[in-house]
């Protein structure tokens, strides 16, 4: 599994309905955004089925930046059963990620 860059038109379609989904919201000029991705992906491939990982580029789709309150990147939202139900701002250690999704994939 890898990362999947969506946008407003393919967002809603992506986070799945059941189960995990990690969305980034970033922007390719981002350090901190670049820095995260790669955590990203190795989350992605750790968990394999039981998640799926988004990136939207927050200049391409402002208006989702809007609606989920983006002020600042990184910024990751979990979703579980397509509900929002975390959101973490700022570039965090790998652990802190896995831990969050721990509370849902278990």
């Amino acid at each position: 599994m890898s990362l999947y860059a969506v946008d407003d038109t393919t967002f809603r379609g992506m986070i799945r309905q059941q189960g995990v989904t990690l969305v980034e919201f970033g922007a390719v000029w981002c350090p901190p955004c670049k820095v995260l991705l790669p955590i990203l992906g190795d989350l992605a491939s750790e968990y394999g089925e039981r998640l799926s990982v988004l990136k939207v580029d927050c200049d391409d789709s402002p208006t989702l930046a809007s609606e989920f309150g983006i002020m600042s990147m990184p910024t990751v939202i979990v979703f579980h059963n397509g509900v929002p139900v975390e959101k973490l701002v700022g570039l965090r250690p790998k652990s802190v990620y896995a831990a969050l999704l721990a509370k849902y994939t278990s």
